[in-house]
């Protein structure tokens, strides 16, 4: 089962939210260190979220998101997607677009295997472009023009330093670190830091795969929740 359901980097610098079930955690992280502190202690979606209570997003939980601009990001639950406003360390979010379904959010999505649900995402440091992950398969979108940059392909075609790992089968949560051109990808209880590049093939693996509680040792009697 994933440790990490999703994840979304946020406007405030190096912190991350990760959702795990009906539950999140705020950090403070450390790329390549591990001296990760946590701000705000493992709790309910619906209390640290006052605006998701009572939707998909606060039970059964989101299960894939991505930031946005300043203190605003995109979640889903299954089918359901909305545009919040997360404002870092305060009760004060707000729904800003939706709920909605996601083929309504990304018409563009429409008749893909992304419609019914997607697994994880990652925003580019490309413009406004943004990875999405569904089983084998991932494609860029633009999320303002909501339009397609290229096809669906499979996550071993696009991201060759994946191959022969357990992350080109699927990717459980992923989000883009605030050191850029990197992302930090979760699969069950495992993890691994890229260095990507939008629209080519020259990633390359940022250490090794390791598992979350030696990365992010601050997560232990955390994680899995």
């Amino acid at each position: 089962a994933p440790y990490i359901n999703a994840a979304f980097r946020s406007s405030s610098e190096y912190e991350v939210y990760f959702f795990a079930k009906n539950k999140y955690v705020r950090l403070h992280y450390t790329p390549g260190a591990s001296s990760d502190t946590i701000l705000t202690n493992l709790r309910l979606i619906s209390s640290g979220f006052p605006s998701l209570a009572g939707t998909p997003f606060a039970e059964p939980g989101i299960d894939c998101s991505f930031h946005t601009e300043a203190s605003e990001a995109y979640v889903f639950s299954g089918n359901h997607s909305a545009y919040i406003d997360y404002a870092p360390g305060t009760t004060n979010d707000k729904i800003l677009v939706g709920p909605t379904t996601i083929a309504e959010m990304f018409p563009v999505l429409n008749n893909t295997v992304f419609e019914d649900s997607i697994d994880s995402a990652f925003r580019s440091t490309k413009g406004k472009e943004v990875y999405l992950f569904k089983g084998n398969k991932y494609v860029r979108i633009a999320y303002d023009s909501k339009q397609l940059v290229g096809n669906i392909r499979n996550i071993g075609d696009g991201f060759p330093v994946l191959n022969g790992t357990e992350f080109e089968s699927g990717i459980d949560a992923c989000f883009a670190s605030h050191k850029e051109p990197e992302a930090y990808l979760f699969k069950g209880q495992n993890y691994v830091r890229i260095d990507f590049t939008p629209g080519g093939k020259a990633d390359t693996l940022v250490g090794n795969i390791r598992p979350i509680l030696d990365g992010w040792p601050v997560l232990k009697g955390i994680f899995p929740v």
